[in-house]
C-alpha cells in the first residue's frame, strides 16, 4: 500500500518491540496513535528525535496518545538505543525487511539496506490517518508538531 493520505485507514501490522514483545497496530484501537518512522537508531538526528518525543510523552499521554517509533533496526539495536538515551516512554518497533515502511509508503528507495524516511503519521482512535508530517528534520522539533496535531484531536 502506498500513497496514504489523511482519511485513509492505516495498514495493520505486527512487529517486535525493543523489549521483545510482538504487538499489532490493532492493539491501539481506541487510542490516538503517533507513528514516527526514523532511518536508523544511534544516529544523531534519530537520537534528538527520540529524546524530544520522550520529553513530550506526558503531554501526549494527557490526550490518550501512544508513541510508536519504527525503524528497520533489529530489536536489540532499538533496545540499546532506548537504554543509551534513557528513553522509556516510546515503544520502538523493528521492521528489518522494511515491509511496514513499504505499507506506509516511506521505504527509502535506492539504498542497499532497507531504511525508512523520516515521516510521522498521527492516527485517530479508529486508526484512520489524521495527519502526515513529511519533509521534517529532527532539529526542527517535529515531535512538537505532532503534539499540536494530537492536541487538536483531544
Amino acid at each position: 500500500m502506498t500513497g496514504l493520505k489523511p482519511g485513509d485507514k492505516a495498514p495493520i501490522f505486527e512487529a517486535t518491540t525493543h523489549t521483545g514483545r510482538v504487538i499489532s497496530l490493532g492493539d491501539f484501537r481506541g487510542m490516538i496513535t503517533v507513528i514516527y518512522f526514523y532511518p536508523r537508531a544511534m544516529t544523531p538526528g534519530c537520537s534528538r528525535e527520540a529524546v524530544r518525543f520522550n520529553e513530550l510523552a506526558g503531554e501526549f499521554e494527557k490526550c490518550g496518545a501512544v508513541i510508536l517509533g519504527i525503524s528497520t533496526d533489529p530489536p536489540m539495536r532499538n533496545k540499546r538505543f532506548a537504554e543509551k538515551l534513557s528513553v522509556s516512554k516510546i515503544i520502538f518497533l523493528s521492521d528489518p525487511d522494511g515491509s511496514i515502511a513499504g505499507m506506509f509508503g516511506v521505504l527509502k528507495k535506492g539504498v542497499k539496506k532497507p531504511s525508512a524516511e523520516r515521516v510521522t503519521f498521527v492516527l485517530g482512535k479508529d486508526l484512520t490517518i489524521k495527519s502526515i508530517l513529511r519533509n521534517i528534520r529532527p532539529a526542527e522539533r517535529h515531535a512538537d508538531e505532532a503534539l499540536k496535531v494530537v492536541r487538536e484531536m483531544c
